[in-house]
C-alpha cells in the first residue's frame, strides 16, 4: 500500500514540477527575434512574388499596389539587416518560412485581383501574430521597436486590402 501512495505522489509531483517550469508546446512559445525576422524576410518574399505574378496578370491598379509593396518589403529588409547584423545572428531561411505563402492563383481579369487581394491577407494576419506574439516577450529592444512601428501599418495594409477585396 505504501509503495502505490510514494509511486501516486512520486507521478503527483512530476506533473506539478512540469506545470511549474511552464513547459509549452513549441507552437506557444514567444518568438525569438530570429523568427521574428526570418518571418519578415518571408513577409517580403511573398511581397516580391506578388509583384512577379502581377506582370504577367495584373490590371494597373493591382500593379501598382504590388510594386508599392515590394518597395516597402524592401526597406523593411534593409532595416532588418542592420538589426541582424547588430544581433549577429542568421535568420532561419528555407521551406519552413516560406512553406504557407499562398499566391494568387492563375486566372485572369476580376478573378485574379479578388484572389489577388485574398492571397494577401492570410500572409498579413500571420506577419501581425506573429509580432505581436514576439512583443508578449520580446529578446531585443531594437527588434521590438521596429515592430512596434510596422504593426499599425501592417494592420492598415490588411484592413485596406480586405475592404479591397470585397468591393471587387
Amino acid at each position: 500500500m505504501r509503495v502505490l501512495v510514494a509511486i501516486t505522489l512520486v507521478f503527483i509531483g512530476s506533473a506539478a514540477l512540469a506545470d511549474s517550469t511552464g513547459e509549452q508546446k513549441p507552437d506557444n512559445r514567444a518568438p525569438t527575434a530570429i523568427d521574428v525576422i526570418s518571418g519578415l524576410y518571408a513577409f517580403g518574399r511573398f511581397q516580391q512574388s506578388l509583384l512577379e505574378s502581377t506582370d504577367l496578370k495584373g490590371n494597373a491598379e493591382v500593379k501598382n499596389l504590388a510594386a508599392l509593396r515590394a518597395e516597402e518589403a524592401a526597406k523593411r529588409d534593409k532595416t532588418l539587416k542592420d538589426i541582424q547584423a547588430a544581433i549577429g545572428a542568421e535568420p532561419r531561411i528555407g521551406k519552413t518560412a516560406s512553406a504557407g505563402l499562398a499566391e494568387p492563383d492563375s486566372s485572369d481579369g476580376p478573378a485574379y485581383v479578388r484572389t489577388f487581394y485574398a492571397a494577401q491577407i492570410p500572409q498579413y494576419e500571420s506577419t501581425i501574430a506573429l509580432l505581436e506574439r514576439y512583443l508578449t516577450a520580446p529578446d531585443n529592444a531594437a527588434l521590438a521597436a521596429f515592430a512596434r512601428e510596422q504593426l499599425p501599418r501592417l494592420r492598415s495594409q490588411v484592413k485596406d486590402a480586405g475592404r479591397t477585396m470585397a468591393d471587387k
